[in-house]
């Protein structure tokens, strides 16, 4: 009687609060899917608190209840309906509830995978996690009806009206249907029958997935090791999300029997059964950014509003502090984690947005201190090495879990929106070679294993580091010197070489700078974001102008990466694979990061002039400027601005790429940064 009465007030609750989606149902005209009727938590709370209790404290008992509700509103719908001839109720209709912005986002009722305990069994749980595999949709039995052969023989009474009774499949047993021990009839004279018939034509199938969730290595402190649990898809949540994608479920946790194996202990596995699944990448990469935040960034720049080179150095001395100087490294990793705009024509190609770095560099130059910062500063980071932790390596692989094949997302995938750093980057498996030029281009990884045809997504930067193979020999390509393919070295919009020249001067300035570190590594500065910028302000403003600047080029950076595009064309001396389309759009890429990072939405010539020299720093032999120097030993200019000017490579460059004609002010004055 509990039940009917509590059924009634969940139908009265659809009807009041969900005619809508109710009608959209009745309406559509296929009766043989499955549909959802999507409903806040926080609504229920509202309008009925105690019966959110009840759906919270006994959701195995309660959400059937809401499914059956769900139905008999539909019949009191129709009712209205009678001029539609379509419309008819469907019976496969499931209340999905979300939790999101109500009292169940607290930790008791929303805790991480790791802290998931016995005392979260039986209520409705939610879990937050990253999709590391994902089962193939499989079709499992959802009942068996049993007649029993007594109370039939010993029953006059009409067909419908015999002892049946329905079985369901246990999920402790791996969704298997036990047999019936005895017969539930609650007639006056019990029946201890053990003898029953299958009915055969009242078969019900569902469809059923599984997938396993791990969490977030984001919130884990050092040396902890993210828990993974799995979770059963059912009917319309089947294939909702693939392996890589950020969820948050809501359902009810049970267990499950281990696989049987010889000589092991069969333990129950904890299973979460989903009610409603939220697939969470359009907000892998927001963070938190205060209004003070911003207020702080404008004002940074009002103050270098006539030195803009000063304004930029100062947020590029924040990258990676305990590395004394190479500006040209920190800079390459600023315009990589900021990245440009990604473009999509008209037939729906897309031109990634996202750019990619790879440091070649002897041992000890801190190509390691840099992957590890650039993790600091995403919001969502991988960091492997070139092997990879698991059998899917970088990319994804298939693998045999219980009998059946499930996709297993490699670094990339589980970078998916954010930045992936590939420590010993040359060390790679062979199928991990063969797939990650999909990945770093198009981002995808089209998958064809065990019978599993997918595409996954991978838009994710990747911040790679190698070492030479032997001795770098400056006179053989670089493909010799790393052992990467050509092809996979242009996927890079940056490749840098830092090599151990044992110079005197360089080591000794070093040297101080490390002593000085030791001294005052105690001390605590008044945060001024014109002498340091700490880590949290940096990650929010890189985030910032990521979210909020979309430039433009100019007329001017237009002729000026057009000119310098065509010249690379023109030389003979260059790698062909750098001398591609590709390079044009790292050209670009790198302009619209640069425009970014000096808070802009106009990529001007100064951001042209940049990517360029970005790109010649990737270079052996320069088109341009006949020495780049050393990466490793680059050091940041007292007065950036002045210098610019003097060292008059705008107008060397401007020179070398026949554009003196289009820009007379430069040639005439030595160059202004303002431009």
């Amino acid at each position: 009687m509990e039940g009917n009465v509590h059924s009634k007030e969940l139908a009265a609750y659809l009807l009041s609060q969900h005619s809508e989606q109710l009608s959209s149902i009745i309406l559509a005209t296929d009766p043989r899917l499955h549909y959802s009727v999507y409903v806040d938590f926080a609504e229920i709370m509202d309008d009925n608190p105690a019966l959110s209790q009840f759906i919270f404290a006994k959701p195995t008992e309660y959400l059937p209840l809401f499914n059956e509700a769900a139905v008999w509103a539909q019949k009191v719908i129709l009712a209205d309906l009678k001029q539609c001839e379509n419309a008819s109720v469907k019976d496969n209709v499931h209340v999905r509830i979300n939790i999101s912005g109500s009292p169940l986002e607290c930790p008791e009722t929303f805790p991480s995978i790791g802290r998931v305990r016995v005392k979260h069994r039986g209520i409705l749980l939610t879990i937050k996690g990253t999709v590391i595999r994902s089962g193939a949709v499989k079709m499992i039995e959802g009942e068996r009806i049993y007649e029993c052969r007594r109370c039939k023989h010993r029953s006059s009474a009409k067909k419908e009206n015999l002892c049946r009774f329905k079985v369901y499949p246990e999920v402790e047993t791996r969704n298997s249907i036990p047999k019936p021990i005895f017969c539930p009839s609650q007639r006056s004279v019990i029946c201890e029958s053990t003898s029953f018939q299958l009915v055969e034509d009242n078969k019900i199938c569902h469809d059923y997935q599984e997938i396993k969730i791990q969490e977030s290595t984001q919130v884990l402190g050092v040396g902890a090791i993210p828990r993974s649990v799995p979770v059963i898809l059912k009917d319309d949540l089947v294939d909702m999300v693939k392996a890589g994608d950020d969820v948050i479920v809501t359902g009810i946790l049970t267990a499950k029997w281990s696989t049987d194996l010889k000589d092991v202990r069969c333990d129950l596995d904890p299973v979460l059964i989903a009610n409603h699944v939220r697939r969470m990448n359009e907000l892998k990469s927001e963070i938190d950014i205060p209004d003070d935040a911003v207020l702080k960034f404008k004002q940074f720049w009002t103050e270098f509003k006539d030195t803009p080179l000063k304004g930029r150095n100062a947020i590029l001395q924040g990258i990676c502090p305990q590395v004394f100087g190479l500006f040209t490294v920190k800079l390459a990793v600023a315009l990589t984690l900021i990245g440009g705009v990604q473009h999509v024509d008209a037939s729906g190609t897309k031109v990634r947005g996202e750019s990619h770095l790879l440091l070649v560099g002897d041992p000890g130059t801190g190509k390691s201190q840099f992957l590890k910062f650039a993790a600091k500063l995403s919001n969502r980071s991988v960091i492997t090495t070139g092997l990879g932790s698991t059998s899917a390596g970088l990319t994804v692989t298939a693998v045999k879990d219980g009998g059946e094949w499930m996709l297993e997302a490699g670094a990339l995938v589980l970078a998916d929106g954010g930045l992936c750093c590939i420590d010993e980057f040359d060390s790679m498996r062979e199928h991990d070679r063969a797939t990650i030029h999909e990945a770093m281009e198009q981002q995808t990884i089209s998958v064809a294993k065990a019978g599993l045809v997918t595409t996954l997504s991978t838009r994710t930067i990747v911040f790679g580091a190698t070492n030479p193979k032997g001795h770098y020999d400056p006179e053989q390509p670089l493909s010799v010197n790393t052992t990467l393919s050509g092809p996979l070295l242009s996927r890079f919009d940056i490749v840098l070489v830092l090599l151990d020249t044992k110079n005197p001067d360089w080591d000794a300035v070093v040297s101080s700078h490390i002593l000085a570190e030791a001294e005052t590594k105690n001390h605590n500065y008044e945060e001024d974001l014109g002498t340091i910028w700490p880590l949290s302000m940096l990650r929010r403003y890189i985030q910032f102008v990521k979210r909020y600047f979309r430039p433009v080029l100019t007329k001017e950076a237009e002729k000026v990466i057009s000119s310098y595009y065509q010249l690379q064309r023109r030389s003979a001396t260059q790698n062909a694979a750098r001398t591609t389309v590709r390079m044009l759009e790292s050209l670009i890429r790198l302009a619209q990061a640069h425009a970014r990072l000096m808070f802009r939405n106009e990529v001007r010539r100064l951001d042209a002039i940049t990517a360029i020299l970005c790109i010649e720093s990737s270079m052996t032999t320069s088109a341009i400027v006949d020495s780049m120097g050393n990466a490793l030993h680059s050091n940041f200019a007292e007065n950036p601005d002045q210098e610019y000017i003097d060292a008059k490579q705008e107008r060397l460059i401007l020179e070398r790429l026949h554009l003196q004609d289009e820009f007379p002010e430069v040639i005439s004055t030595g160059g202004s940064i303002c431009r």
